[in-house]
C-alpha cells in the first residue's frame, strides 16, 4: 500500500510516497540531512541545489567504495577457498575420490 511520509531535509519539507516503512524513510531522510549539513560546514557559500548535488556525488562515491570493498572481499574469500580446497586435496588420498 502506497503511503506518504513527510520528512525534512536541510530545512525543506518533502512528501515521500512509497511502500517502504515510515521509520526507514525517516532514517534515510535523516542520513541525507546529516550528509548535507556536514558538507555545508566545509563550504563558504553555496545554494541548496548545489549542495544537494554535491551530497549526491559524495553518497555515490561512498556507494562505489563500499561496492569495491565488497568485491575485493569476495575475491579474497574465493582465493582462500581455492587454497583450502587445494590443501584438502593434497592431504586426502586420491583413491577416496574414485
Amino acid at each position: 500500500m502506497t503511503k506518504t511520509t513527510y520528512v525534512e531535509i536541510y530545512g525543506q519539507r518533502y512528501a515521500i510516497r512509497g511502500e517502504a516503512d515510515e521509520d526507514y524513510i525517516r532514517r534515510l531522510a535523516s542520513f541525507v540531512d546529516g550528509q548535507m549539513r556536514h558538507l555545508a560546514e566545509g563550504l563558504n557559500t553555496t545554494t541548496p541545489s548545489k549542495l544537494a548535488v554535491l551530497t549526491a556525488v559524495n553518497l555515490a562515491h561512498q556507494l562505489f567504495e563500499a561496492e569495491k570493498k565488497r568485491t575485493e572481499g569476495e575475491e579474497v574469500v574465493e582465493r582462500r577457498m581455492i587454497t583450502l580446497m587445494e590443501s584438502i586435496e593434497e592431504q586426502v588420498p586420491t583413491s577416496l575420490f574414485r
